[in-house]
């Protein structure tokens, strides 16, 4: 589903968004008073622009993949819907062009998902980017309790897309920044930074923006924002669907490997389920804590299922978030990992400001207490390889030489 998205040099904002990068186990709240908040540390630079300067080279053959039929069927109606952004759109990661989605594209229309197996096997190579070390988390649609007007302890505001906020496209300004651009907006005749969250939540743009509903859980609320779209459900039971409309701008931080650093968790606590545990532990320490996470989302209500950056329906066990940079959009994922849920072949039809850099991915699980309880302890290492178009490794100027692993 559509996310916040973000940047880090220069406040650059990729334009739509993240998660938690949980890291399994669960918090506990042990004797003794929570250690003091401090500032967030500041995020790591990039090591490469793009999947062409990380180095592509030729995976195994698809062949060799144990691809699920069902699975495989899935994939195959998931990567169907892509194509009509894969064969118009950019690929800012350099791998391929439009046009190279266009043979797969044609076949797919018509053929069977019961001989999806045959169709990957038939149009696709496998293409491995840098070492190929993955790193997956999960995210799914979490549903929290809501009200579309303010009623007792039913005071947290949902806030629709700010009417003050703008949007700077840096490439018009500086060649080497094109796709990149900046949120802020404009007091005194001058572009400045948007509210970060603590000021939004202390009411720095009442006014600015609609409401388009109210919770009385601000952790949930929180971590909805985290996965950037979800489920409201009403007091007479009738649930809304919310989905990403913005984001401030702000940097993302995900509060689990900070709270690590603080001493708030140990190692292996620092799922989804133990920092939500924390929080709820901590009541006097939590708003300082989500307030290390500057970034905050603007919602807009739903009419059908959750979209990812693509435009398209996200479906749970079959699309995951990349980095676009470095995994085309669209494209067929195969994950290699130590976490027999997250293994086997996923489309990269969203993104995650949480999300950068080479093979790390992000897999959806949609919604419900199972989605919940696997994306919150998701964390999967092991190989990834990108199911690209045949010729493409080839056109790149590989070597030649299979990955072997």
């Amino acid at each position: 589903m559509t996310r916040p998205r973000l940047a880090s040099a220069a406040t650059v904002l990729l334009l739509l968004a993240s998660c938690v990068s949980p890291h399994g186990g669960r918090a506990t709240s042990e004797a003794g008073p929570p250690p003091p908040v401090h500032p967030a540390p500041p995020a790591p630079a990039a090591t490469y622009a793009n999947a062409v300067q990380a180095g592509v080279r030729r995976g195994p053959d698809v062949a060799s993949l144990p691809i699920d039929p069902a699975r495989a069927g899935a994939a195959l109606a998931a990567f169907r819907a892509s194509c009509a952004s894969l064969t118009r759109r950019s690929d800012t990661s350099g791998l391929t062009h439009a046009i190279d989605w266009q043979p797969a594209c044609t076949a797919a229309a018509s053929a069977p998902d019961d001989q999806a197996v045959g169709f990957f096997r038939r149009w696709f190579e496998t293409a491995q980017v840098g070492e190929g070390h993955l790193y997956a988390t999960g995210y799914y649609e979490p549903e929290i309790a809501g009200s579309q007007a303010p009623t007792l302890g039913y005071d947290v505001p949902i806030y629709g897309l700010p009417d003050d906020m703008v949007s700077a496209d840096l490439g018009q300004f500086a060649p080497d920044l094109k796709g990149r651009s900046i949120r802020g907006r404009v007091q005194g005749g001058k572009l400045v930074p948007y509210p970060d969250r603590s000021q939004i939540e202390g009411g720095a743009i009442q006014g600015h923006a609609p409401v388009i509903g109210y919770t009385p859980d601000k952790i949930g609320f929180f971590f909805l924002q985290i996965q950037g779209s979800g489920r409201v459900r009403q007091p007479d039971g009738q649930v809304i669907r919310i989905g990403y409309a913005g984001q401030n701008g702000q940097p993302y931080t995900g509060i689990g490997k900070w709270m690590l650093a603080q001493g708030m968790l140990q190692p292996g606590q620092a799922s989804m389920q133990g920092i939500v545990g924390w929080l709820h532990a901590h009541p006097d320490q939590a708003q300082a804590v989500m307030d290390q996470n500057r970034s905050f989302v603007f919602f807009k209500r739903l009419d059908g299922p959750p979209l990812g950056a693509l435009g398209v329906p996200v479906t749970g066990r079959v699309s995951l978030a990349a980095d676009p940079a470095f995994t085309p959009l669209g494209a067929p994922v195969w994950l290699s990992a130590d976490r027999a849920e997250a293994a086997g072949l996923w489309v990269a039809q969203d993104t995650g400001g949480a999300i950068k850099g080479a093979n790390r991915f992000d897999t959806f699980w949609g919604a419900g207490d199972d989605a919940a309880r696997i994306a919150g302890g998701m964390s999967a290492r092991g190989l990834a390889y990108l199911l690209l178009p045949v010729g493409t490794v080839e056109r790149l100027g590989d070597a030649g030489q299979a990955s072997g692993s």
